[in-house]
């Protein structure tokens, strides 16, 4: 038995017992973080340099790109340390560091996510506001509302969560630092706290996802009136990227946070938090540059930039 205050490091969840396996899920996780950092990096490095991109969508795009790359960054560097060098410890400090930034990066996508819901209902819906209600300040209102309510909600989630006592342990049954792992360790009927906490999150994520799909229905609503071919198609091109997104990140995230607790197993729970933490970030910059002709080309332009001269 301990608690808390003798607690100097956490063990993680090992993903796997051979050492061929460790380092099949090294160079696994090294393909999917490059394949997330060169595809963010790239929509970044295009909409700050392509001023035609300087648009509402882009602006909350490149702020996902710069959610997703925080996000591949917390989980995924730790869990390659502990496959190549057959450890599991974190230390305490650096698990308080990574359920912060796991929690800010998460909340910060649902957020952004949002936003460009309403910007795409906006653009199609009421184009003839858009200009007045997602200007250049609504715009930066609107994103550095979402940072700061994504820092304060991952402040308020780590402070209560590690200053829980703790007295089952410190093995976690995953392969990174996340709330339902360490409230697990508790002993003190002061964790109902921390589960309410999280009952408002995911309530504010319902209201989220419920404001998505019914803005989703006008939308499509709309793009079906639309007399042309080539206007619906490039309504669609502009929202299809965003409802993948939106799908494969709140379906993953749900199942795995919501999910009855007869069904959580050692190999179900992390296959589920690779799903929802580590895949998006590398999916995302391949389904927005796919569907999108004017990110495609500006990604090309970027790419081709360096070898025009020759």
């Amino acid at each position: 038995m301990s608690n808390s205050s003798s607690i100097r490091q956490f063990l993680l969840l090992a993903l796997a017992d051979t050492r061929q396996l460790q380092l099949l899920h090294f160079c696994l996780l090294l393909g999917i973080s490059l394949a997330a950092l060169l595809g963010n990096g790239l929509i970044i490095s295009a909409i700050a340099c392509g001023h035609h991109l300087h648009t509402p969508m882009f602006f909350f795009l490149l702020n996902l790109a710069l959610s997703d790359l925080g996000s591949i960054c917390t989980t995924v560097p730790k869990a390659m340390h502990n496959s190549l060098w057959h450890t599991r410890d974190i230390s305490y400090s650096g698990c308080a560091a990574q359920l912060f930034c796991l929690v800010f990066f998460m909340s910060l996508e649902v957020y952004l996510l949002t936003i460009m819901c309403y910007d795409r209902y906006m653009s199609i819906c009421k184009p003839l506001h858009y200009g007045t209600l997602l200007g250049s300040r609504a715009c930066a209102h609107m994103a550095a509302a979402a940072w700061a309510s994504a820092f304060l909600n991952a402040l308020m989630h780590t402070a209560n969560t590690f200053s829980l006592p703790l007295c089952h342990g410190n093995a976690l049954g995953q392969f990174f630092c996340e709330i339902p792992q360490i409230l697990k360790l508790s002993c003190s009927k002061s964790h109902l706290r921390e589960l309410g906490l999280l009952a408002v999150s995911i309530c504010v994520a319902s209201i989220c996802f419920v404001f998505m799909v019914f803005s989703y229905v006008q939308i499509f609503r709309a793009v079906l009136r639309i007399p042309s071919e080539q206007g619906r198609h490039k309504a669609f091109s502009t929202c299809l990227p965003h409802l993948a997104v939106v799908s494969l990140f709140f379906t993953t995230g749900c199942f795995a946070y919501l999910k009855p607790p007869s069904i959580s197993s050692p190999s179900l729970d992390p296959a589920l938090s690779v799903l929802y933490s580590v895949v998006p970030p590398a999916l995302n910059p391949l389904i927005y540059s796919l569907r999108n002709q004017e990110l495609k080309a500006a990604v090309w332009t970027l790419m081709s930039g360096p070898f025009r001269k020759y």
